[in-house]
């Protein structure tokens, strides 16, 4: 993991695509989209199975590498309605009873309004955006709140590299901004979308196990 400062608060880039709060042993975790893949093939659209359980693996990840306390999902934890299938709940159970005693806390992003409140046997705190951690403001949709900084998600950032079109290659990263701070999108079943950088702003891309300026 890389580390950072933000404002005033120290914070670890993980190549999970989630961010760590050391001082407040907390795991941040953005767009997981838990149930995408079973809401599109719902729909009648061939997409991959298994795609829940890759992101499980990736969270338990990302708890190992930092034996996080608490984690909080900065929004769209599930994709929508359709995502609560009986499979795809009863993955997300099994997960949550391998760590019962851990405190997890949703921030509701657009998806989470359409799909309702995970179920109560999950045991998520839910919160609106804006939720305060230290000098932090934890919410799904990039703003910019008085008196903190903004960590979110929504966006899924990527940036994009190389020369010409044929040689692009699209990462996931971290995006800075002088007031806000956008999460890669952690599900495994995500699109991406390329940063626009102002200047002073600082990109951290992932590469397979590795984060790194850019």
């Amino acid at each position: 993991m890389l580390s950072v400062q933000v404002a005033a608060t120290r914070l670890e880039l993980l190549p999970q695509r989630a961010a760590f709060l050391p001082e407040q042993r907390t795991l941040l975790v953005a767009d997981a989209h838990v149930g995408k893949a079973v809401s599109f093939r719902r729909l009648g659209v061939p997409v991959p199975a298994g795609t829940t359980g890759e992101t499980l693996a990736r969270l338990d990840a990302a708890l190992a590498a930092t034996a996080a306390q608490q984690v909080v999902f900065l929004g769209d934890f599930l994709h929508s309605a359709r995502s609560l299938a009986a499979g795809t709940l009863a993955a997300v159970q099994a997960w949550r009873d391998r760590h019962a005693a851990l405190p997890l806390t949703l921030v509701r992003g657009n998806h989470d309004q359409h799909a309702g409140d995970p179920p109560p046997s999950l045991r998520m705190q839910v919160v609106d955006e804006g939720f305060a951690l230290g000098e932090l403001r934890l919410c799904h949709h990039p703003q910019d709140i008085d008196g903190g900084y903004v960590l979110a998600g929504h966006l899924h950032p990527c940036v994009v590299l190389g020369g010409r079109a044929a040689q692009r290659l699209r990462l996931p990263c971290f995006h800075f901004s002088e007031r806000c701070g956008v999460l890669p999108a952690f599900g495994a079943f995500t699109g991406m979308h390329a940063v626009q950088r102002a200047p002073g702003d600082r990109v951290f891309a992932i590469a397979e196990d590795r984060v790194a300026e850019v």
